[in-house]
């Protein structure tokens, strides 16, 4: 088969979402399993403990698509790790002096200082080495720890709580740490089978470094803003909707949306962003045109498939898996999978916006998606007090992001004179 960026988007997606079924089928076990004995209470305490340190870390992915643009464009590869890891050092300290104490002193929640300095610093190696791997288009690599990843978290919770004899809780978060160390260590030794360690050295910003610079930033913002939309949710449901509420959000909504975006959404950045790079780079938008079509129709396919499971099956498959305690994320679910289509169609066009350069457009499609998820939810909180009015909100604001990328998109193409309706020819 021909090498083409399509080909390698094609095996790389595909193998990405086998992995990732693996990866869910471990994980959402492990979940569904912990449902039905620890307390729902508890862990929605874990679940949201989490989320508050994984906002201000995750931020540091966003520096992931500036390196895999900056380094297509430029191969300068010591200069921007260097970069990154100044700014991810940095960020960890900010974590550790104003995260830890906005959870133990304005949250009140009762967990251990060494565990959250533990989460912080496994967290921090992990983003680290993930993104060199993306930067790198270590397809390979990235792939297995899609599923390493949750069987070492269940592995390092068994270890914790049975053989330490921990407290569930304290076994979570453990085990929540030793699992992201652990797979560091996977990534460290094999990425160093393709590519040497760079050595720690300072830097003299010349222009395309601080064009570098300028993109992560704004590119952190992005991923910032990204996962702001989901924890504006998990505050809605705090501050209007009780415990019981949260604990359908937390333990039901979250793991499922948490993974079709890991299945179907996250692999767009993480193989398609690497391949539109280096089309633009090439000229080459025949390529891009073909990377688009085939998007687009597995994004219809998978997401009516979604949204007629749901309908069809919904109620059974969550009142079999989860206990009957949990029956309020039923509508939930059916009301998120008419939208799931945005998601993954609003992931390649900011992808392809991004492989432009473009990284402020991003930003403010971002940006805009928050605005809206707020006053969607203030709207529709007027006329009803039903949980799902979150989740609506949250799919407008994805729509909104979905009809500002499509038009900062046909901007693009229209700079280069392409046409989107015409049907590439394979010939």
């Amino acid at each position: 088969m021909e090498n083409t960026s399509l080909n390698r988007v094609k095996n790389a997606f595909t193998q990405g979402i086998w992995v990732t079924l693996i990866s869910i089928a471990i994980g959402f076990s492990f979940k569904v399993w912990l449902a039905h004995w620890i307390p729902k209470d508890d862990l929605a305490l874990f679940h949201s403990v989490v989320d508050i340190i994984s906002l201000s870390l995750i931020l540091m992915t966003g520096f992931r698509s500036s390196m895999v643009v900056t380094y297509s464009q430029t191969q300068n590869d010591r200069d921007i790790i260097n970069i990154f890891r100044y700014s991810l050092i940095t960020m960890v300290l900010i974590t550790w002096g104003l995260v830890i104490p906005y959870i133990k002193h304005q949250l009140h929640i009762e967990v251990s200082y060494y565990q959250l300095v533990g989460i912080i610093f496994g967290m921090g190696l992990k983003v680290y080495f993930t993104n060199l791997i993306a930067m790198y288009r270590l397809y390979n690599i990235s792939n297995k720890v899609v599923w390493l990843e949750p069987l070492a978290n269940v592995i390092m919770f068994f270890t914790c709580y049975y053989l330490l004899g921990l407290d569930a809780l304290i076994s979570l978060f453990s085990g929540l740490t030793l699992s992201s160390l652990a797979i560091v260590v996977y990534m460290f030794k094999h990425r160093r089978k393709d590519t040497s360690t760079r050595p720690l050295s300072s830097e003299h910003l010349n222009p395309n470094l601080l064009s570098f610079v300028k993109k992560s930033f704004t590119a952190s913002l992005e991923a910032g803003a990204s996962i702001l939309m989901i924890y504006i949710t998990v505050l809605l449901t705090i501050r209007h909707f009780s415990i019981d509420e949260l604990g359908d959000f937390q333990v039901v909504v979250r793991p499922v949306f948490t993974y079709l975006t890991l299945l179907f959404v996250f692999p767009i950045y993480r193989f398609v962003l690497p391949e539109l790079a280096v089309c633009v780079r090439n000229g080459d938008h025949q390529q891009i045109k073909l990377i688009r079509n085939w998007i687009f129709k597995i994004s219809a396919l998978i997401s009516s498939s979604f949204f007629a499971i749901m309908l069809l099956f919904g109620n059974t498959l969550v009142l079999t898996i989860f206990p009957a305690e949990y029956d309020g994320a039923i509508p939930v679910l059916l009301h998120f999978s008419m939208f799931f289509i945005f998601l993954m169609l609003n992931a390649y066009q900011l992808c392809y916006i991004k492989a432009h350069g473009r990284f402020m457009h991003s930003l403010c499609i971002r940006i805009s998606g928050i605005v809206t998820l707020v006053v969607s939810f203030e709207l529709f909180n007027q006329f009803t007090d039903n949980v799902v009015a979150i989740i609506v909100a949250l799919c407008c604001g994805y729509l909104m992001m979905f009809i500002l990328s499509s038009v900062v998109e046909r901007q693009i193409l229209k700079s280069y004179n392409i046409t989107i309706y015409r049907q590439p020819s394979l010939n």
